[in-house]
């Protein structure tokens, strides 16, 4: 028996996920996202938002999201000013300065894998603005949860929005696991987006319970406008969009990715309770589905051997739970590792 806690990538797909897909694999349909399930997922995004003009544009990846967004957002003279353990900065290869044709990504610091509003504003206040010879900030991108499964407050994205908005910057947030966000805070997806001075937002579903579908939602018109042409130059105009916009649409009704999330937010509770009382140092504010934790190498090699997955990374464990792990897993990965 395994316990998969490596990622909440590598779950499998939920079931009412494929059941939308089966549901709309007979017949014809208009290509290229001209179908009537894609005009139902706009509605939805919209209805769930509560912003009559958002737009919506499914892609098939976390990384194009999040590219394609910031290439909307910034000129290719600008630069992109997120935290500097930022997925978008360390994990994506560059896809942002790619698809934007050069912009800079600048990393700065903040405590808990946040940013800090003092850092912020101090990194603003340094700017040589005006100077060709020095990219200019032109984003401020967030991401909540964090890789280290820390989760920004509305308090704190607003405040964030509100400096970055003195010196004109648009707001970004990479939403990879918007929903356990959204579930660890109790705010409605309004209050964590637009209402806090979000311009756009990268919504994850493939960690969530989807098979290859994310989506870039936008509340304002200019990136929108943008993404129109973006989308299609890098092939995320998919011709079959029908079956993409099938897979967003069953996980934004009827709370699935909410109930998703939730599982997955609970049984890392569960996880880390546990793992706190067997006397195992985490290293992170366990907020969502993700916990780091101090483990010696030799526990690791056993709990490893007795089918718990899990990744090895800057020194540390990373358990992370899904949609689908179970109490009972986490009972079993707490017995192993008291046998380890």
């Amino acid at each position: 028996m395994t316990v998969e806690l490596r990622s909440d990538n590598a779950a499998a797909v939920s079931p009412a996920i494929l059941e939308a897909m089966g549901a709309v694999n007979s017949g014809s349909a208009l290509a290229y996202g001209g179908d009537e399930v894609t005009a139902a997922l706009q509605d939805r995004v919209r209805d769930l938002f509560e912003h009559p003009t958002a737009r919506v544009f499914p892609v098939l990846s976390g990384t194009a999201a999040n590219a394609l967004s910031l290439s909307a957002l910034t000129p290719p003279w600008g630069s992109v000013v997120c935290h500097e353990t930022a997925h978008i900065l360390g994990s994506e290869g560059g896809a942002t300065s790619f698809l934007s044709g050069g912009a800079v990504m600048t990393g700065i610091a903040g405590e808990n894998y946040k940013l800090a509003p003092e850092a912020l504003q101090a990194h603003l206040d340094g700017v040589r603005w005006g100077d060709p010879h020095h990219s200019q900030p032109a984003v401020l991108s967030l991401t909540s949860p964090s890789d280290y499964g820390t989760v920004y407050s509305v308090a704190e994205i607003a405040e964030l929005t509100a400096i970055a908005k003195t010196r004109d910057l648009r707001v970004h947030l990479d939403g990879a696991r918007f929903a356990n966000a959204v579930v660890a805070t109790g705010a409605t997806p309004a209050d964590l987006t637009w209402r806090a001075g979000v311009d756009v937002l990268s919504l994850g579903a493939t960690k969530n319970g989807a098979l290859s579908a994310e989506a870039i939602v936008c509340f304002t018109d200019a990136p929108a406008d943008e993404l129109v042409y973006r989308t299609k130059r890098s092939g995320h105009v998919t011709s079959k969009m029908r079956y993409q916009s099938a897979q967003l649409l069953a996980y934004l009704t009827d709370d699935l990715w909410l109930r998703n999330a939730r599982n997955a937010n609970e049984r890392m509770a569960e996880l880390a309770e546990g793992l706190r009382k067997a006397g195992v140092r985490i290293t992170n504010s366990v907020d969502a589905n993700l916990a780091w934790v101090d483990l010696p190498e030799e526990t690791a090699d056993r709990l490893e051997a007795a089918g718990v997955l899990f990744h090895r990374l800057d020194g540390q464990v990373r358990f992370v739970t899904s949609w689908q792990t179970t109490s009972d897993d986490v009972l079993t990965v707490l017995g192993l590792l008291g046998s380890a």
